[in-house]
């Protein structure tokens, strides 16, 4: 019984000190960060019943008021996970906690519907420029009504907007068409998105490595930071808790 005891012990410290950590049944990482975790990693949250790996930011890459407990619900970094999912996919998650994934619609709806949020985007090209984007609100519906996106009370951090523009579209994949365009946005530009007719920014778009002029609008690009042929380094969605 004792060893027993003491290898449960140690299981539990090993959870607790490294990847996929869990703090309680915490809703997001706001929760995390409140309860006195600091360092930015890969947690484990409760949006519903279910647990679910995210990445938390803890510390800004800006001012200190931006710190803390931030959930990216969302993240491209390499070219490593392949973008171009259906409907499914982008529902449930996809890719990898530790890199590039999408958290997930469903996930998203969850987190939502009953906090209030505030959404950053993160960007930065591959000159190491960097910018950002704020939005005092971000909620995402229910599948019922599309999972249609709910983004306003923009702040500019040297991005410019290119996502109020997508208010209160439905999300697209290139076999669940929801937009407002004749044609398939998600099939023409190669992603999943809130697609409009079609877009101003499209980050699940192709990973571009940079600027591809014969690429135009198809890549992980924002247009009023770069235009539609600069395809981002990085770009990161990520949304806190407002207190």
């Amino acid at each position: 019984m004792a060893m027993m005891a003491f290898l449960m012990a140690l299981l539990s410290a090993f959870l607790m000190s490294g990847c996929g950590q869990t703090v309680d049944s915490s809703v997001d990482c706001s929760d995390i960060y409140n309860s006195g975790q600091t360092v930015s990693g890969i947690y484990s949250i409760y949006p519903g019943d279910v647990p679910v790996s995210v990445y938390c930011q803890m510390i800004s890459v800006g001012n200190d008021e931006d710190n803390g407990g931030w959930t990216v619900i969302q993240r491209r970094m390499d070219g490593s996970v392949n973008f171009y999912q259906p409907w499914n996919q982008y529902k449930r998650g996809f890719g990898n906690v530790e890199g590039e994934y999408w958290l997930g619609l469903e996930n998203m709806y969850q987190l939502t519907s009953n906090r209030e949020y505030m959404l950053r985007v993160d960007l930065e090209d591959f000159d190491g420029n960097k910018a950002f984007a704020l939005y005092s609100s971000f909620s995402v519906g229910p599948e019922a009504d599309g999972y249609q996106l709910h983004v306003s009370g923009f702040t500019n951090g040297g991005a410019g907007d290119s996502l109020s523009g997508h208010n209160g579209f439905k999300f697209s994949t290139f076999d669940m068409d929801q937009d407002a365009y004749e044609n398939n946005c998600a099939k023409s530009h190669l992603g999943g998105f809130w697609y409009a007719r079609c877009h101003s920014t499209n980050p699940n778009g192709v990973y571009l490595w940079g600027e591809d002029a014969a690429q135009f609008a198809i890549g992980n690009v924002w247009l009023s930071w770069k235009g539609y042929t600069v395809g981002m380094k990085s770009i990161s969605m990520k949304i806190k808790k407002l207190s």
